[in-house]
């Protein structure tokens, strides 16, 4: 290994702190035993039980996902949480008649086993369960919010988002980066605006979230840190170098986490749903790698081709 000890504390403005996104609807928190179901007028009942009570919550009237538009709203979900009696005034979810197919489509990350269906129309359903609000650069969740797991409903036809991902090294070596683009059915993803910290603005922008396994955290799989699918390719680029706590965080010097494996989950543009890239890490620069040398420059000309910048993807 030949890891540099000296520390360059990053700043990069994509970097953001988890926060509720506008995206794929999410039914519940920390739910037990949660199943799905869809009638024949296309309504999806999720049933679960959460804080002690069961909940019956439908959803309908959306479908796959629009590519950026400006003035146009991003495909949404229509959502009665009281399980019919804000539609019809009474509890349909009593006499809910499910007609879904068992599931054919493409294997999910985080999928609930047991909740997708194919429906009669040949369009997908499934519901995916995930921590998406852990805190980042590595803490243990300290407030309830952070280690909530967020039951997500999606519904779909034809292909998924697609998540392309390279690894590179940063500020001369000394940091491993990772980088790549979100892209749906051909086509970018990205938002029009966001926050000071990175967070979207719109019903379009995405954040994606990087977890780092085998890394100086010392738990199995930790969250490094979240950061902005970039317009106009759907681009992004992070460098593990270390960061110091965000505002709120407990008291600590700068903060690292390079590690042996890296995993990335992005929720699906519109109603579509979460998806997962995952790989080893590439390990450390060395010069001396004929291997690395090669992927170095392949991937530094992918930079130019994704339009970052040297502002936002340090070499």
């Amino acid at each position: 290994m030949n890891r540099r000890r000296t520390l360059v504390v990053l700043a990069l403005p994509a970097l953001a702190a988890p926060a509720p996104a506008d995206a794929s609807l999410i039914v519940g928190r920390n739910p037990t035993k949660p199943t799905l179901q869809v009638d024949s007028a296309g309504r999806a009942l999720v049933k679960f039980t959460s804080g002690g009570k069961a909940q019956h919550v439908l959803v309908w009237g959306a479908v796959n996902a629009l590519p950026p538009t400006l003035g146009k709203p991003q495909t949404a979900f229509k959502v009665d949480f009281s399980g019919g009696f804000g539609i019809r005034k009474s509890g349909y979810w009593k006499r809910f008649a499910n007609v879904c197919n068992p599931y054919s489509g493409p294997p999910l990350a985080w999928y609930v086993a047991g909740s997708g269906c194919t429906a009669r129309d040949g369009s997908y359903w499934a519901l995916q369960l995930w921590q998406r609000m852990l805190p980042n650069l590595g803490f243990k969740p300290w407030k309830p919010g952070q280690a909530v797991q967020e039951l997500h409903v999606s519904h779909w036809t034809g292909p998924l988002a697609q998540l392309e991902v390279y690894q590179d090294w940063a500020w001369s070596g000394r940091f491993q980066q990772i980088l790549g683009r979100l892209t749906y059915r051909g086509q970018p993803v990205h938002g029009f605006g966001s926050t000071s910290v990175g967070n979207p603005t719109d019903a379009y922008g995405r954040n994606l979230y990087l977890d780092t396994r085998g890394s100086p955290y010392g738990l199995p799989w930790a969250r490094e840190n979240s950061f902005l699918a970039q317009k106009p390719a759907g681009a992004f680029c992070y460098s593990l170098g270390p960061r110091p706590p965000y505002a709120g965080y407990p008291v600590s010097p700068p903060r690292m986490g390079p590690g042996s494996s890296y995993r990335i989950t992005v929720l699906g543009p519109g109603v579509s749903p979460a998806v997962m890239w995952q790989g080893p890490s590439l390990g450390d620069w060395d010069l001396q790698d004929p291997a690395k040398v090669a992927t170095k420059a392949t991937v530094e000309a992918l930079k130019k081709k994704l339009d970052l910048s040297s502002a936002e993807c340090h070499s």
